[in-house]
């Protein structure tokens, strides 16, 4: 059976920063902070209290590149009460001092300011002190991993040493920090508005050993060939039910539930040619929808949904290219959907003509 949950993770090796982050991106967590790098270097950080579900999430974003500087942002842990009125203002007390009120922003989130942010930062990573008031209850950001994480950040972007470095400072000079990684640049192709149909059994006949040929140990489709204990749990409305659908003139798309877990579900996506008698290219085995030319995917982490992981892939007439992937952050009680949009891939899509 699938794993319910799949969030990439990909530790530090002996590959230096830039040439690991244009394969993939890096993530790294330690106690109550986590990092997560995307392939143009951006780093993103986020921080938590000690306990899950108590007071928020702070998040930290930097580019690379000389000179940058961070953005901070915080949210407050969502309340059942309907009853409780909205927060109106939102202050930050660093080492028990006010260092002034917060921003309020879209999506229910609060900007820091530079120095905020800074003061944050320089506080959280040692033994200091940063407190939140004015929320339904204080949020007391934990210390617990910060250091370490900075660390990795300052390691990805090629700053240690430098005086913008978080953690270990030094005079080395700026010109010397990694450049910021150009995203890959994705031309999207237009779609047929042709209507999608479901196969016939002699199609999915002669169709599905070539299906079941394109599946490696990392992409599986258990109900293409159940065993007997799968095919008890399978419904005849969804025993062999494939979905063919045209991309264009040469080219269409076959779709079919691969697997099905607690609070999670995969559906396998082939490119195969409109008279379905090539060799079909798996796409993924655990999307969730196809749409304009779009195959998403979206995962819970559990069944509450405080956590999840996103990926999309886009149609450029040729194949399906990946152009995103990315998590929301720790399950930590805080937020339906997750606490943040933390990305390990990203590219540039421009629009079918």
């Amino acid at each position: 059976m699938k794993a319910s949950y799949t969030t990439a993770l990909f530790l530090f090796s002996t590959l230096t920063a830039p040439v690991l982050a244009e394969q993939s991106g890096i993530s790294f967590e330690h106690k109550d902070w986590e990092v997560t790098c995307d392939n143009t270097l951006t780093c993103r950080t986020a921080g938590y209290a000690n306990e899950e579900g108590a007071g928020g999430s702070v998040l930290l974003t930097r580019q690379a590149g000389a000179n940058t500087v961070p953005t901070g942002e915080v949210i407050l842990s969502e309340t059942d009460s309907e009853d409780e009125a909205p927060v109106t203002k939102l202050t930050v007390w660093i080492n028990g001092v006010s260092a002034g009120d917060l921003t309020a922003a879209e999506n229910d989130t609060w900007r820091l300011s530079q120095p905020q942010t800074l003061g944050l930062i320089n506080a959280v990573k040692g033994s200091g002190k940063v407190e939140f008031k004015g929320g339904h209850t204080p949020f007391m950001l934990s210390n617990d991993g910060a250091y370490a994480v900075m660390l990795k950040v300052d390691d990805v972007q090629g700053r240690i040493g430098t005086p913008g470095a978080w953690t270990k400072k030094g005079n080395k000079p700026e010109s010397g920090v990694t450049k910021a990684v150009p995203a890959p640049v994705i031309q999207a192709a237009k779609v047929s508005k042709e209507p999608s149909r479901l196969l016939t059994q002699q199609e999915i006949t002669a169709l599905k050993p070539r299906l079941m040929a394109t599946l490696t140990d990392d992409l599986q489709c258990d109900r293409l060939n159940p065993d007997e204990e799968e095919k008890g749990s399978i419904s005849d409305e969804e025993s062999d039910k494939l979905t063919y659908i045209p991309l264009d003139n040469t080219h269409a798309l076959i779709s079919t539930l691969c697997w099905r877990a607690a609070y999670n579900e995969g559906y396998g996506y082939w490119v195969i040619d409109k008279a379905l008698t090539g060799k079909p290219a798996i796409v993924t085995d655990s999307g969730d929808d196809y749409r304009d030319g779009e195959i998403s995917w979206f995962q819970k982490g559990r069944g509450i949904a405080d956590c999840v992981s996103m990926a999309g892939w886009v149609w450029d007439g040729q194949t399906f290219q990946k152009t995103r992937h990315a998590n929301s952050g720790m399950c930590r009680y805080i937020r339906a959907g997750g606490s943040w949009d933390l990305p390990d891939f990203v590219t540039e899509v421009k629009p079918a003509p």
